[in-house]
């Protein structure tokens, strides 16, 4: 039961339960609609259990710093401002 079933039944539960007013013989639609709610926030709980602890898999490249470059290849050039 994936998450967007879990919360239609629990909208579909809290409906039956603070919405309704009418009655049929021999149900009592307010504790359909509780059982409906708890049914729903059980599936919730069960995904998020199951799929929450899902990580990639696969390779990846951990990026690293590169080394500086080496001081002997950079020249140093000074000009005279004459100041």
């Amino acid at each position: 039961m994936g998450i967007g079933i879990s919360i239609f039944l629990i909208a579909l539960g809290a409906i039956l339960t603070f919405g309704v007013n009418a009655s049929i013989q021999g149900l009592d639609l307010s504790s359909i609609g509780v059982i409906l709610m708890i049914v729903g926030a059980i599936g919730i709980l069960v995904d998020l259990m199951i799929f929450g602890n899902r990580t990639r898999t696969g390779t990846y490249v951990r990026e690293t710093q590169a080394a500086p470059a080496p001081v002997d290849d950079v020249e140093v050039r000074r000009y005279d401002t004459g100041l």
